[in-house]
């Protein structure tokens, strides 16, 4: 099952693989983030609530996430910032994570460091703004933002004493051969520094997806809809495993029922092993992937550059 966009069906591989995205250029990005996190003030003492009652819970009522590839588009140096839009225009997304450690009752990660990473509303990763997203879309230098090519929707926060982190980006696009996605790393041991994360070790590398039929909605908005083809339902996805929250299918809801444009709100649980370590990278991550045509077969390990030659395999 592919989604609408006109274009071929994309074979389903239970291969675990790489990333998609998409940029913009119209519309949405203002007033609606205003929309979007007009009750943030007000929601704080409500999730803060939720996460120390989560965080209390049995080790039952937890589970250890399986970690997934990279992707071929992983760049180190992101900033430590809660809105990674950059101006990046597209429908609104607070995103709400919850680390609990699996070892310890299901106990909040106070201090872990989650990193997050996703393409734009027309499939254009920070980094490799010249890759083919499939299909036909604009090139990313027409989406008139002010965005910096290098750092665009990439971004870390650092846990709260309940486990907790939040974002402020936009709901990603799509390429070919990926259903929407956002990257995701969880980090412990380190420390920020020159407004970055630096140190300790990754304890968890993903992926979280959107439902369907919230993915169809957004994709016939501006900007996204410049973005024409076929692309990918979750089951048909070669990340994506079925498995609900468990494989990190995001809970999603709309800041307006009627209008999908306003945005919404995702969270998710994850259940990490602070003791464990796993990058993603190599096969440690499970299979890989291919870039779309135009992106470079590896990933940088430095500072993120718009011409990236690479160094790091994106198997």
């Amino acid at each position: 099952m592919t989604g609408t966009h006109k274009d071929t069906t994309i074979t389903r591989r239970r291969a675990i693989a790489v990333t998609g995205g998409t940029v913009a250029a119209g519309g949405l990005a203002i007033a609606g983030y205003q929309s979007a996190f007009a009750d943030e003030t007000t929601a704080t003492a409500t999730e803060t609530a939720a996460a120390s009652a989560s965080a209390g819970s049995s080790s039952g009522t937890c589970v250890l996430m399986p970690s997934v590839t990279e992707g071929p588009y992983y760049l180190d140096g992101a900033l430590v910032r809660k809105d990674i839009t950059e101006g990046k225009s597209g429908v609104p997304l607070t995103l709400r994570i919850t680390v609990q450690d699996t070892t310890e009752s299901c106990a909040p990660v106070a201090g872990a460091a989650v990193e997050i990473w996703h393409c734009d509303a027309w499939g254009y990763y920070s980094g490799y703004t010249t890759a083919n997203p499939g299909g036909s879309a604009p090139a990313e230098s027409e989406d008139g933002s002010t965005a910096d090519d290098k750092t665009y929707l990439r971004g870390y926060q650092v846990a709260n004493a309940n486990g907790v982190v939040k974002f402020e980006t936009i709901v990603p696009g799509w390429y070919t051969p990926r259903t929407c996605h956002i990257h995701v790393k969880v980090h412990t041991g380190g420390e920020k520094e020159d407004g970055t994360y630096d140190g300790g070790k990754v304890n968890f590398t993903g992926q979280l997806f959107f439902d369907d039929a919230v993915a169809e909605q957004i994709f016939e908005l501006e900007p996204y809809s410049q973005h024409t083809g076929t692309w990918t339902k979750l089951d048909d996805d070669m990340v994506y495993d079925g498995g609900g929250a468990s494989s990190g299918l995001l809970t999603l809801k709309p800041v307006h029922k009627k209008d999908p444009s306003k945005g919404y709100k995702g969270s998710i649980t994850l259940g990490i092993d602070p003791d464990t370590e796993n990058t993603g990278a190599g096969s440690g991550g499970g299979g890989g992937g291919t870039p779309p045509s135009g992106a470079p077969g590896d990933a940088p390990s430095d500072a993120p550059s718009a011409s990236a030659s690479s160094t790091e395999s994106s198997s």
